[in-house]
C-alpha cells in the first residue's frame, strides 16, 4: 500500500523536488531532496475524517539522523520555532513554508495550490514541495477523487 500510494503521488505531482523540515535534539533542520527518498522517509497512517489511509512524512529518530547525514542543515532552534509560531496565526507547516520562502529572498503568501498544479516554492526555475514533519502528502479519499 505504501509503495502504491507513493507511485500514485509521484504520477500526479507537479514536481519531484522537496524541502523537508524536522526537529531533532532542540534544533530545526531542512534538507532539499527529490522523490527518490520518499520510500525511505514516508509512512502509512490513518487519515482523518474517514478519508482512508494517508501518506505522511512522520520521521523517526533514525530517519532524522539519516537526513542529517545526507546534508540536512540547521535552520533555527526549536525554541525559535515555538516563539515564531506563537507570534503568527499559522501552523508549523505554514511557518516552515514561510521561513523557506523568505530564506531565498521571496515573499511568502498563504495559498492552497494543489500538489498536482504547482510546487510551494520555485527557485531558479525549480519547483519544490515543502513539507514539515507530520505533513500529509495524500490520502485515499483524494486519490479516489483525482482518479
Amino acid at each position: 500500500m505504501l509503495n502504491t500510494m507513493i507511485r500514485y503521488y509521484n504520477n500526479k505531482a507537479y514536481t519531484h523536488n522537496y524541502i523537508f523540515g524536522f526537529q531533532y535534539k532542540g534544533k530545526v533542520y531542512d534538507i532539499k531532496t527529490n522523490s527518490d527518498i520518499l520510500p525511505a522517509i514516508l509512512k502509512l497512517d490513518k487519515a482523518s475524517r474517514g478519508a482512508g489511509m494517508s501518506l505522511r512524512f512522520r520521521p523517526t529518530k533514525a530517519i532524522k539522523e539519516m537526513l542529517i547525514n545526507l546534508g540536512a542543515e540547521e535552520l533555527c532552534s526549536s525554541e525559535d520555532l515555538k516563539a515564531e509560531t506563537e507570534a503568527i496565526k499559522y501552523n508549523v507547516g505554514e511557518w516552515f513554508e514561510k521561513r523557506e520562502t523568505e530564506k531565498v529572498g521571496q515573499t511568502w503568501e498563504k495559498d492552497s495550490v494543489p500538489f498536482w498544479e504547482d510546487g510551494d516554492l520555485t527557485v531558479n526555475g525549480i519547483a519544490y514541495q515543502i513539507k514539515f514533519e507530520n505533513a500529509t502528502f495524500i490520502n485515499e479519499k483524494t486519490m479516489a477523487r483525482l482518479g
